[in-house]
């Protein structure tokens, strides 16, 4: 066959292809590739011909498939973030984001079509697939003393399964802060807790002197409770450990174990007491969670402290300048020997196919070459020490990082870790019966009683 039948065939194939493809229907998906988007054949010439289209197909060598919830600024950042990756390797990268990553992941899976990559919201997601022997252990082919040297034991052992490590820890959150105004505390010489017993003896101080130590608040519609839920993962870290933190999780002990118990009757000591809590027990159960700090800007302060995730500061009253207006500290220990304990959230990367190029990729994302340019951005915090504290773009993010990148412990949110029935309800539940009045045992039984029935199915 001639230079030019070779042509005109190789165009036919390729129009061929296009109408195929639109037949099949379009979803969006976001591609990086090292390849101009421009189609140009010349006759009769041959030429190697390379087209890019916005549907999902089965992607052409090369490129790797990745799938996950983030969407707009997000996406975008990690686009930014992969950029280089594309550039120096030629390697392109198609981001398919869908907001029931769970359900459409698991249809993949199960198809036979998964994508190379996963970004998971957190790691029960990770151990369902690993347990059903559908991801790539990562220690098949990274250095896992370089992980833990660059990470820390904890978000290893967070992102393993039966000894295998299966995930990396990508953009991550602290929930164990305690907010304050600068301004308040400086007027009236209280200084930052480095004990709980420090923390308390503050709070009774700040009941001498007329005022209110803490604001509270557990309405949330149809997740009321879950911001008490938090408080007990923290104290659990702090007073039990993270071994006996993780048995509870998995429901290896029970709800009525002393452990458990005394976690509670910790968090009772504030929540109960109607001179620690703005607006008492009844203020507490009533007041939305994304309303119960705006008591601290108040002149005089309506409270002094509250314990919330680095989130909230979107909830916060309009123009307030961050580390003037407002700053945090780390939930103080309990017992020292479990030190500064994080509890955290986060993305977590799975990886669903072995390929050199998948393989070469999940190793770029460890690294903190691509997590320095999204940090750079704002919105986002890495638990890898090799990330420069200098690249976050403010004082408030380069302290929630440290703490992060410093804490020895780290945990995941215990109730999303939970069946939804135990995590998402009789948990939530329990927090609202016990701030409202009725007795810790029969709480505790109450939600023994979902767990036992939750955890066979």
């Amino acid at each position: 066959m001639s230079r030019y039948r070779k042509a005109l065939a190789v165009l036919s194939i390729l129009l061929i292809l296009s109408m195929v493809l639109v037949a099949c229907g379009q979803k969006t998906v976001t591609v990086t590739v090292p390849v101009e988007r421009t189609v140009e054949v010349t006759v009769p010439v041959e030429r190697t011909v390379e087209v890019t289209v916005p549907v999902t197909v089965q992607p052409h060598k090369g490129t790797i498939t990745v799938m996950g919830v983030w969407g707009g600024d997000e996406r975008v950042a990690f686009q930014d973030a992969v950029a280089p990756f594309t550039k120096e390797s030629g390697i392109g990268v198609a981001f398919e984001g869908t907001r029931d990553l769970s359900a459409v992941l698991t249809t993949r899976v199960q198809a036979g079509n998964p994508p190379d990559i996963a970004i998971l919201p957190n790691p029960g997601l990770l151990y369902e697939l690993a347990q059903g022997g559908h991801l790539i252990p990562l220690d098949s082919f990274m250095d896992v003393d370089k992980v833990k040297k660059d990470y820390g034991q904890s978000w290893v052992d967070l992102a393993s399964y039966n000894g295998h490590l299966y995930g990396i820890f990508y953009k991550v959150a602290i929930k164990s802060l305690v907010w304050y105004d600068p301004k308040a505390f400086k007027a009236k010489g209280y200084e930052v807790p480095k004990t709980w017993d420090e923390m308390m003896a503050l709070s009774d101080k700040i009941v001498a002197d007329g005022g209110t130590p803490w604001c509270i608040g557990l309405e949330s519609g149809a997740a009321s409770g879950w911001p008490g839920t938090d408080w007990i993962e923290d104290i659990m870290l702090r007073t039990a450990g993270p071994q006996v933190y993780d048995k509870w999780v998995r429901h290896e002990i029970s709800w009525t174990d002393p452990a458990v118990k005394n976690a509670w009757e910790i968090f009772g000591k504030i929540a109960l007491n109607d001179k620690y809590v703005w607006g008492g027990t009844q203020g507490e159960l009533n007041t939305n969670f994304g309303d119960a700090p705006r008591p601290l800007f108040d002149n005089p302060p309506g409270c002094y402290m509250h314990r919330q995730a680095s989130f909230i500061t979107g909830f916060f009253p309009k123009g307030l300048k961050p580390g003037e207006d407002y700053d945090f500290f780390v939930l103080p220990p309990i017992e020292q020997k479990w030190g500064t304990p994080a509890l955290i959230a986060g993305d977590v990367i799975v990886m669903l196919n072995d390929t050199p190029e998948v393989r070469q990729f999940v190793k770029y994302l460890a690294s903190a070459k691509p997590q320095e340019i999204w940090a750079a951005k704002g919105g986002f915090i890495s638990a890898n020490k090799e990330v420069s504290l200098d690249v976050y773009p403010d004082a408030l993010t380069r302290k929630m990082a440290k703490a992060i990148t410093d804490a020895k412990i780290a945990r995941f949110d215990g109730s999303d870790m939970m069946p939804p029935a135990v995590g998402a309800g009789a948990f939530w539940t329990g927090i609202l019966d016990y701030v409202g009045g009725t007795d810790l045992d029969t709480v505790l039984q109450d939600i023994e009683a979902a767990a036992k029935d939750a955890y066979k199915k």
